[in-house]
């Protein structure tokens, strides 16, 4: 049997003998037993890394030959590995406007940053890649506070906002200096944040630019918090109409992260764990002029797969335009430290 498949059948098997070890809070990127990832301490600037990458051919292992999967079209896709013991655990990303410098971080309070190598439309590696602990108000590691599960991030000019889900917390980065020395301010939230789940809070953030409908909102969106219907929990963070919404819940999906497209609409990726069917993920596709304090909104799915396709705990997604005109969504995989998970970063074409 292939290599990958197998691996894939030893997630959905492995919970019933393993259940200790390969468990829906493994899998889908719960809290769980992690090793030290570096001394955070003893660093007082950003240290380089060297990061493989193993090429995906395809994202249907059992048909090359495909590329359409709803409405995306598969580019390219890279497994990520690394010998310095602090990569992994990736939890969101951005890129800049050519898909190629990134920014991302790992739950377990660090920055990385790096470029992405392509041969034509394909992504081949990453280079220039540094590590960094996230730094809190006081210059130390938001760890020596016990904030843990940095979750998402949003980008606004020079800033960055960083969501905790452990402590339900929003910070506000100047970068304008780079991530490495940058300290984050905490931002005030709507009192309700505070009683979102410590495991299933704050797990998306995008922020509105101008000339959109909600123009210099910052819109956090909660992985499973739920209101009074069953429905997903988010909020509307400054701009001219603060306040909280839901987002439809179905299927049992939970909210992994989210992203913004050029014309306004807004990408939500979604994913859920099952004993018997494993990891699926999803997109939604939501108009953002639909967004309101106290609307429900929803919008229909644009993309799924499953553990048949090249996926893992996919939490982060990000989008650019290329010079040819084509809407390229970027996916980035949170391996949990887990030896039975992996890193992967894909990328696809939207395609409508």
């Amino acid at each position: 049997m292939r290599a990958d498949l197998s691996r894939r059948r030893f997630l959905q098997l492995s919970a019933a003998g393993l259940s200790a070890i390969a468990t829906p809070a493994l899998v889908c990127g719960q809290s769980v037993a992690r090793p030290q990832a570096f001394d955070e301490r003893s660093i007082t600037a950003p240290i380089p890394i060297a990061v493989k990458a193993q090429p995906i051919p395809a994202f249907d292992p059992r048909d090359h030959s495909r590329l359409r999967f709803g409405a995306l079209e598969y580019r390219s896709g890279l497994v990520l590995t690394s010998s310095f013991p602090g990569f992994g655990g990736l939890s969101a990303i951005r890129l800049d406007a050519k898909g190629e410098r990134s920014i991302s971080l790992s739950d377990k309070g660090s920055w990385f940053t790096g470029r992405i190598v392509y041969s034509g439309p394909t992504m081949i590696g990453l280079d220039d890649v540094e590590a960094a602990p996230m730094l809190g108000p006081d210059g130390k590691p938001i760890t020596a506070r016990r904030w843990y599960d940095s979750e998402s991030l949003a980008l606004a000019g020079e800033f960055a906002y960083v969501g905790l889900e452990r402590v339900n917390k929003v910070l506000r980065f100047d970068i304008s200096k780079g991530v490495a020395r940058a300290r984050g301010e905490v931002v005030r939230l709507p009192a309700a944040a505070k009683k979102l789940p410590n495991n299933k809070g704050l797990e998306a953030l995008v922020f509105v630019p101008k000339g959109l409908p909600l123009a210099g909102t910052l819109i956090a969106l909660s992985e499973r918090g739920l209101d009074r219907n069953g429905n997903l929990i988010a909020f509307l963070v400054g701009g001219s109409s603060p306040g909280q919404f839901s987002m439809r819940r179905t299927e049992n999906f939970d909210i992994s992260d989210a992203v913004l497209l050029p014309g306004g609409d807004l990408l939500i990726l979604e994913r859920k764990f099952s004993w018997l069917d494993g990891v699926a993920i999803r997109i939604r596709r939501i108009p953002l002029s639909s967004i309101a304090p106290g609307a429900l909104v929803d919008g229909p799915a644009i993309f799924r797969a499953g553990l048949g396709e090249e996926i893992d705990n996919m939490e982060g997604i990000d989008a650019h335009v290329t010079a040819e005109g084509d809407t390229v969504l970027t996916m980035v995989s949170d391996d949990n430290f887990s030896p039975i998970q992996r890193t992967l970063l894909l990328q696809f074409t939207l395609v409508k």
